[in-house]
Order: structure tokens, then C-alpha cells, then sequence
């Protein structure tokens, strides 16, 4: 990754960051687990070239605030996922994570329908006993599912329900961080506006 790539990076997820702080509406989507914003470079192979939220991201004054600065390799899990993400579809390259309940789930179904955006859920439920313990082959499981529910197409939106151990999270994934954050923000805002403000 030249030096190029890593300011113009650098400067796209920090601007991402600003929009999501600005944006008090997500607030209410963050998960006990926090949230984490990540992107990675076009040629990325390991978490070191997927660029994150030291940190992550929690709520301060009502406002999501990012707890550390931005940096490579800041990420485990997610960069993880980003990775097996774009080993399907290599536009992606970056995502974001928030909160999933019932009353959630059932908003993303409706609001994905209405947007025409591919969603799917993952049942870890049918997660196979042999990979539970080992984070890659169950990151690469949780992939695979999550296209197979959508039809065949990494879907916009996805969630994991939860697991022993393991909070239910949302996935929203894009090609770049200023449209991840433009849209998780307008997200967020018509969800709070539907009256549905509460974690």
C-alpha cells in the first residue's frame, strides 16, 4: 500500500467518523459490544491493511464519539470479516456494525424492502459445532450464509442472531466510508423517527 492510498484513506474514514458523530440518532443503535467502522485498502489480505477505530466507537453526551484514533490493524473481528467479505465481492471494502433486537430486526426488514437493498439474517444456531472455535472458518461460515439468505448477493444488511457468549450484532456494508456513514446515519435517523428510540 503506497503512502497515496493510505492519506486518501486515512482522510475518507476520518471524514466517515465526523458524520457518525455528528449523528446522535446512532447512538441508539450502538451495541453493549461498541461499534467499529473499518476499511481496507484496495489490495488488503491481513487485518494490518484494514484501517479502524482504536477503541471503537461508544456514546458520550448522547453523541457517538470514537474512543481512540483511527489506525491499521486496529481491528480484530471485523477486519476479519471486512477480509472474507470482499473475498466474495471485492467492491466492498468498507463496513460497519450496530446493535440487533427484535424490534430492530423487524425495522431493517421493512427499511431494506423499501430501499430495494438485499438483507439476510444469519442463524448462528446452525452454526457447526467444529467451528465455534475457530474465529476464521466461523467468520467465513457467517459470509456464506449471509449470501446464501440473500439469494446469492452480498446483501447491504446483515445480522447475526445472537450466540452462547455472544451479542447480536447488524452489518452494514458499502464501498466506501463516506457512503457507509451517509447511509447508517440516514438509517439511524428513520428509525428513531419511527419511534423506536430505545436500545
Amino acid at each position: 500500500m503506497d503512502l497515496n492510498e493510505k492519506i486518501d484513506m486515512i482522510g475518507r474514514l476520518y471524514l466517515g467518523l465526523e458524520q457518525i458523530e455528528d449523528c446522535a440518532e446512532f447512538s441508539a443503535l450502538i451495541p453493549e459490544v461498541r461499534t467499529n467502522f473499518v476499511y481496507a485498502s484496495k489490495e488488503a489480505t491481513t487485518p494490518e491493511d484494514v484501517l479502524a477505530v482504536d477503541g471503537r466507537i461508544s456514546v458520550v453526551d448522547r453523541f457517538p464519539k470514537a474512543i481512540g484514533r483511527i489506525k491499521f490493524g486496529a481491528s480484530g473481528y471485523m477486519a476479519h470479516l471486512l477480509l472474507e467479505i470482499r473475498k466474495k465481492d471485492p467492491e466492498i471494502r468498507s463496513i460497519i456494525d450496530f446493535s440487533n433486537n427484535p424490534e430492530i430486526a423487524e425495522f431493517l426488514m421493512a427499511y431494506c424492502k423499501e430501499k430495494g437493498w438485499n438483507f439476510s439474517v444469519v442463524d448462528r444456531s446452525f452454526e457447526p459445532e467444529n467451528l465455534k472455535d475457530t474465529e476464521g472458518e466461523a467468520i467465513s461460515w457467517t459470509v456464506e450464509e449471509a449470501i446464501r439468505g440473500a439469494g446469492g448477493k452480498m446483501p447491504r444488511i446483515f445480522y447475526e442472531t445472537s450466540a452462547v457468549g455472544k451479542e447480536p450484532v447488524s452489518i452494514f456494508v458499502g464501498k466506501d466510508p463516506l457512503e457507509v456513514a451517509e447511509q447508517i446515519c440516514e438509517l439511524a435517523r428513520t428509525y428513531h423517527s419511527s419511534g423506536q428510540k430505545t436500545r
